[in-house]
């Protein structure tokens, strides 16, 4: 039987939003099948995801792997167009901003099956991030647009979307994070990387930070500052590892490299840390639920409620060692409340719309 609703998934953040609603899915009783189109390939960034998260094990694997944006966007669409046409779901589902998201989008409204966008409406308003294009035109091909915080429906409705498709229904990656919280064991993270007590989390995998060498030098040069500060735990994707490394972050004293991580082994190193620093979206939003102290090390976030509601902080080179002097010396005040609805019901909620819509649509 064909599946009334098809996921498309890419990479670890991906994943990470998916699994609650694939679960809340599967509770109601709905048809589905999940496509892995290979973006994130290395089992360490892939395969382990899905074991930790209990996702399903996927209905395909694309293996598209890694390319120019131009190259990868175009063989995702010639193998989603062929997984998409074999399988013709009634609704497909996509998530984030990466161009599995973008490409699924393009296809699936190109064969006149409605789409589901979860994580609409957010915007960094900066269009030299890949993403910030993938995500702007994802949501004008969605017909649900499903979003995490408030200020994304004021977004989408000057961009011209019909509010009408458009659902606040809160953020699936903190289903994720506090259906695993009780997992997240710090002192066993410490143990197995060799970190002292007192220690940061470091992320930086965005060009504007490791692609290109100069801009790679400077955050090398920042990040081996703060390390005499306290010693830095620094999980890298082989892109960044590979930049980074070169820029000579390997050789400074109190950096501790390592490979890309499983979920839960990365947030119970998150939730042991006396700071995060990262240019990560999901990093942003995890921090802001565990009440730890995040410096981002970008001018812009698409998420501005992990600054108005969390922990989170945006840095530039130059700011980074004083706001990380303030962390370290008790100066952040950690906020009364979270986010609206980041309470662990995403997922359901998100099933429940998706289940009423198919009953109208059939």
């Amino acid at each position: 039987m064909n599946a009334r609703v098809l996921h498309v998934v890419g990479t670890r953040p991906n994943f990470v939003k998916a699994a609650p609603v694939v679960a809340a899915l599967e509770a109601a009783g709905c048809a589905q099948a999940l496509v892995h189109t290979g973006q994130h390939y290395d089992e360490r960034m892939s395969e382990v995801f899905f074991r930790q998260l209990g996702l399903p094990r996927p209905d395909a694997d694309l293996g598209v792997g890694s390319g120019s944006h131009a190259r990868q966007t175009a063989d995702l669409l010639v193998a989603l167009e062929a997984e998409l046409t074999a399988r013709a779901p009634r609704l497909v589902v996509v998530y984030g901003d990466v161009n599995s998201t973008l490409a699924a989008a393009l296809v699936a409204a190109k064969l006149g099956v409605p789409v589901a966008h979860v994580e609409a409406g957010l915007r960094s308003f900066d269009m030299a991030m890949p993403e910030e294009v993938n995500r702007r035109l994802v949501d004008q091909l969605a017909d649900l647009l499903f979003v995490t915080s408030p200020e994304a429906v004021g977004h989408l409705a000057r961009e011209g979307v019909d509010i009408g498709r458009v659902h606040f229904v809160g953020n699936p990656m903190i289903d994720t994070l506090l259906g695993h919280v009780g997992l997240f064991d710090p002192a066993a993270a410490r143990a197995a990387h060799g970190l002292p007590e007192r220690y940061a989390v470091v992320t930086l995998h965005r060009p504007a930070n490791v692609d290109d060498p100069e801009a790679a030098r400077a955050a090398a040069g920042v990040l081996a500052e703060a390390a005499r500060h306290l010693d830095l735990a620094v999980p890298l994707h082989p892109r960044g590892r590979a930049a980074l490394s070169a820029a000579g972050l390997a050789d400074a004293p109190g950096v501790h490299l390592l490979e890309p991580l499983g979920y839960i082994e990365f947030m119970s190193l998150v939730r042991g840390a006396a700071a995060v620093i990262t240019d990560s979206g999901g990093v942003q939003e995890e921090t802001t639920v565990l009440g730890v102290p995040c410096l981002t090390l970008r001018t812009t976030t698409e998420r501005p409620v992990t600054v108005t509601h969390g922990t989170n902080r945006l840095v530039t080179h130059g700011e980074l060692i004083p706001a990380l002097r303030k962390v370290l010396d008790g100066a952040n005040t950690l906020p009364a409340d979270g986010p609206p609805l980041w309470d662990g019901r995403t997922g359901p909620r998100i099933a429940d719309i998706v289940t009423q819509w198919l009953e109208h649509h059939d």
